[in-house]
């Protein structure tokens, strides 16, 4: 199965994988010995990994563990089926790199999460020190695939961290195929020109290299043509692929035992109350706080919901240490501990609220829900739009903003919730728990047919197909 997509496709040619995360994390037993492989974590991973196990691809990916520091040391490794080559950067470097650019400036300006009247403030100092950083590692990551793809390869390099790759590799190997794709939405010109001049030339310039580029709807990748031509750079060809769920994966973990616990104990603690869920990382782009305030509001006008609707937020904590991130997660708790205060009682907690990051009990809430609630302020796809119907046996409904990538595929079915207006998102949520009869079982049936569509098969499918519509060669590269 894992060789279906390339061998469907008559690919030939090698083929390079390279992201910021590898497939497998290596681990130094206690007590010291050879570093153990351990599957990786991560969204990416969890879609590609299993497609490319045992294929002979290379995947190149940064050091994350002290155990992958030891087995970077080694170059090429093979392990659980990949041909791995993993990077390791000094601390400093890093830090810049992950921490200043990706996290706290990427990240936020792809996703409009700025305020300007505060943010963000530019110096000579950080771009000396965090965005040279930044492009240091990307250049290590692109002098790794010179070095170690094999002629005419296809190399297909994953998300925002990694833009500034294919300058060099047009250089100095212009026999490979380089094709990005963004997981992130893309930041339309006015945003962008909220990043240096400096940075966002390099990092325009640095996808404008690329042969083809790929984002999961159309909108991203029409922010992104803009944005390269308000900085002057002729657009490379674009094309839309979206993410599917791995359908075998969620029926292996809705087969299993812990599944099977964590179904029970939802079952005990609902009981015959309406199920409202949400299943998320905390982080400031998914909008958990407007989400909370807008089930206050609901229980604010609609008190006959007293006693008979839970909310379950299956919510992990993330980006620990950044200062904007613990503002967050804290006024979440703010809000999650007054709307309890403010309404439960001893046989009633409104919202459930689990910070474990247990994916099998995650799935298990998105199983026995009655309505899912999704509403990001900008999301490149979300994955957990579709998973949830592909898991939900009880008709459920999916409460999505439109700002959410996945909206493109699903807004026919879904109850619409403007990710700013919290009493919109409220009504929303009450039309979701009441519709009944032949309408809901109409959209939860198209959502899950929607939901099945697109396959991880199917996305990697289609960035083979646009690494062969933008093959390199003579008088092509």
């Amino acid at each position: 199965m894992a060789e279906a997509p390339l061998a469907a496709l008559g690919q030939d040619r090698p083929l390079v994988l390279v992201s910021n995360r590898g497939p497998v994390s290596f681990v130094v037993p206690d007590g010291g010995g050879e570093p153990v492989a351990r599957r990786g974590a991560g969204g990416l991973v969890s879609a590609l990994g299993p497609l490319l196990r045992d294929t002979g691809v290379t995947w190149v990916a940064a050091a994350m563990s002290a155990g992958d520091e030891v087995v970077a040391r080694r170059g090429v490794t093979e392990a659980e089926g990949y041909r791995i080559r993993l990077l390791a950067f000094e601390p400093d470097t890093w830090s810049g790199h992950y921490d200043e650019v990706c996290n706290e400036a990427l990240w936020f300006v792809h996703h409009g999460l700025w305020d300007p009247v505060y943010e963000p403030s530019w110096s000579s100092q950080w771009m000396d020190g965090p965005w040279a950083a930044h492009r240091r590692v990307n250049r290590a990551f692109a002098e790794a695939v010179a070095e170690d793809a094999p002629p005419g390869a296809v190399v297909l390099i994953q998300d925002y961290h990694l833009c500034m790759t294919a300058p060099v590799l047009r250089r100095t190997r212009p026999d490979l195929t380089l094709v990005h794709f963004s997981h992130t939405p893309f930041a339309p010109p006015d945003w962008l020109r909220m990043l240096p001049a400096g940075a966002r030339a390099e990092l325009i310039e640095g996808l404008g290299a690329h042969h083809r580029c790929g984002f999961h709807t159309r909108r991203w990748a029409e922010d992104f043509e803009a944005s390269c031509r308000a900085q002057g750079v002729v657009p490379p060809a674009v094309f839309v692929a979206p993410l599917g769920p791995d359908i075998g994966d969620l029926e292996r973990t809705a087969a299993s035992q812990e599944f099977a616990t964590a179904l029970s104990e939802l079952d005990r603690m609902v009981g015959d109350r309406d199920f409202v869920v949400r299943v998320d990382r905390i982080e400031l782009s998914k909008n958990l706080l407007r989400g909370f305030l807008a089930f206050e509001s609901m229980l604010e006008n609609q008190p006959e919901r007293h006693g008979r609707v839970v909310f379950g937020a299956y919510c992990y904590p993330s980006r620990l240490g950044v200062d904007a991130y613990d503002r967050y997660h804290r006024s979440v708790l703010e809000v999650v501990e007054r709307v309890n205060r403010r309404f439960g009682n001893p046989d009633w907690q409104p919202i459930h609220y689990d910070p474990v990051d247990d994916y099998p009990r995650s799935m298990a809430a998105l199983a026995r829900a009655d309505v899912v609630v999704v509403n990001p302020i900008r999301d490149g796809l979300n994955l957990v739009a579709k998973e949830a119907a592909l898991l939900n046996g009880r008709h459920a409904q999916l409460v999505l903003s439109p700002e959410a990538g996945a909206w493109e595929e699903l807004s026919a079915l879904a109850w619409r919730s403007d990710p700013f207006d919290v009493d919109q998102t409220a009504g929303a949520i009450a039309e979701a728990l009441d519709v009944a009869g032949d309408e809901r079982v109409r959209r939860a049936e198209t959502w899950r047919t929607a939901a099945a569509h697109r396959t991880p098969e199917a996305w990697l499918a289609d960035q083979v197909v646009a690494a062969g519509d933008g093959r390199a060669g003579p008088g092509r590269s």
